[in-house]
């Protein structure tokens, strides 16, 4: 427990991750900045593309525009205040502002990982149910999955970031980190932190809940897709679902990058830092390529566009 004794909380804190790299922390502006600026563009791209497209309006097309809105605002959470920190060493947050952060980030994390297993259930039933495809997948159905994951997630992260509002913090103001990350924030606590372990640990344990979901649905696909005969239809199959796991493989080898990198003392800063950041950056950069370039059909309506802009130009 807290010394009783402690009254002083304090209200602002200061970011100050990197601050080991000193005169070189400002150089990390350009490579954050070509992120947030890559990211804005090729995620922004990938949901105009389904919008506007009316093929493109199907439960899958749609599951991936979602995938590229989260690409497109996660960024923004960060990014833009790490820039100004790395330029102008402007690193104060107060602790609302530090708090609505916690919260957006760790609510896309989960949301991320109902996307992801929307996308397994929906090749699940394209799959294994082709026929009775459009009795499991319609409007209805997909309302009611989103809206029980969705309160699911936001039950979990407003527990586990409501339960971070009464805290005390007197130890230090300074958080070695670029933005406001749990654990970061709770260490500096002075009261008893066991609740707010507990609650990352649900939270923790809801995407890893969804994981092993999708592990399941994906055993079961290969299995009846390898079973059945050879040929166009097989292909496409196995060609949809590895682009699927490609992407799954790198949102969930990223949390466990960045969930191992705390927990592993002999691990620099630094390095725990950027392994978390890149666990919110790394879907953002890698999705819109592998969409892009695998998906037959989004992949045709891009270059459609391109074709149309270079003979608007001429």
């Amino acid at each position: 427990m807290g010394d009783p004794s402690v009254n002083v909380s304090f209200t602002e804190f200061q970011l100050i991750g990197f601050t080991d790299l000193k005169g070189y922390r400002p150089l990390l502006f350009i490579p954050f900045c070509i992120i947030l600026m890559y990211t804005l563009f090729a995620n922004g791209v990938l949901m105009i593309i389904i919008a506007k497209e009316r093929k493109l309006h199907a439960p899958m097309y749609i599951l991936i525009g979602l995938i590229a809105a989260l690409g497109f605002v996660v960024p923004i959470y960060f990014i833009p205040r790490m820039l100004v920190s790395f330029l102008w060493e402007m690193n104060t947050i107060t602790r609302h502002e530090c708090l609505i952060q916690m919260f957006c980030l760790h609510f896309s994390g989960c949301f991320q990982s109902t996307i992801l297993l929307g996308m397994a259930v929906d090749r699940y039933f394209a799959i294994i149910y082709p026929l009775r495809y459009n009795d499991f997948v319609n409007m209805t159905n997909s309302l009611i999955f989103s809206a029980i994951f969705s309160i699911r997630n936001a039950v979990s992260i407003i527990a586990m970031v409501g339960l971070v509002v009464p805290l005390t913090f007197c130890k230090t103001n300074l958080i070695y980190h670029s933005f406001c990350e749990h654990t970061s924030v709770v260490n500096l606590a002075c009261n008893d932190v066991t609740k707010n372990y507990l609650a990352l640990t649900v939270a923790f344990g809801i995407t890893s809940a969804d994981c092993f979901l999708i592990f399941c649905s994906y055993v079961i696909i290969f299995v009846v897709i390898f079973r059945s005969p050879s040929g166009e239809s097989r292909h496409k199959a196995i060609h949809t679902c590895t682009t699927h796991i490609m992407t799954i493989a790198i949102a969930y080898i990223s949390v466990t990058a960045a969930f191992v990198g705390y927990r592993v003392a002999t691990i620099p800063r630094d390095a725990r830092i950027l392994t978390s950041a890149m666990y919110h950056l790394v879907p953002a950069i890698c999705n819109p390529i592998i969409y892009g370039l695998r998906t037959t059909e989004i992949r045709t309506q891009i270059v459609k566009c391109l074709k149309c802009n270079k003979i608007a130009t001429n």
